[in-house]
């Protein structure tokens, strides 16, 4: 089966491997916290695309919207529910999204976690998962951040 757009690939892929939680309600909530992740790892994706003095000035604004707004989102969930994982103390596709966003604000700015310890101890279990801990290893298929090269690429292909 050939799919298209990530949103479509990232649900199937959930469904498929029971990353969607036991019942609707779960999965409402999956869907949430991992909308919530995309919306942050989204203004990461356009920074690359800034002019380089916007680019620095947006690179701190996500940096100080994660540290205000996302993450403490995150850590209290942790908090208020006392689990390893974010819905239903299972692994899901929110879990993997979360860790993403994190991994991709650390890129920017490397002691974004220092006031969130639920949020560091999330990301040390989560990345020491065998499967999610191999694909972290260099070399892996995990991208890296976007580099002038692929800026210019990317310019070019959509031509912008």
């Amino acid at each position: 089966m050939m799919l298209t757009q990530t949103r479509a690939i990232l649900s199937y892929l959930a469904a498929k491997y029971n990353l969607y939680g036991k019942d609707l309600k779960e999965t409402v909530r999956i869907n949430m916290y991992a909308d919530g992740t995309q919306d942050l790892m989204g203004m990461i994706m356009m920074a690359a695309f800034k002019p380089p003095k916007e680019k620095e000035e947006n690179i701190a604004l996500i940096v100080t919207k994660a540290k205000t707004r996302y993450f403490p989102v995150f850590e209290k969930i942790l908090k208020d529910h006392g689990e390893d994982f974010l819905v239903g103390n299972k692994f899901s596709w929110a879990d993997v999204q979360l860790l993403e966003a994190i991994l991709m604000v650390e890129e920017l700015n490397a002691s974004v976690l220092s006031d969130f310890p639920l949020l560091k101890a999330f990301k040390a279990r989560i990345s020491n998962i065998p499967t999610i801990k191999k694909f972290l290893q260099p070399g892996s298929q995990r991208k890296p951040p976007a580099d002038s090269h692929y800026v210019d690429v990317v310019r070019h292909v959509l031509q912008f």
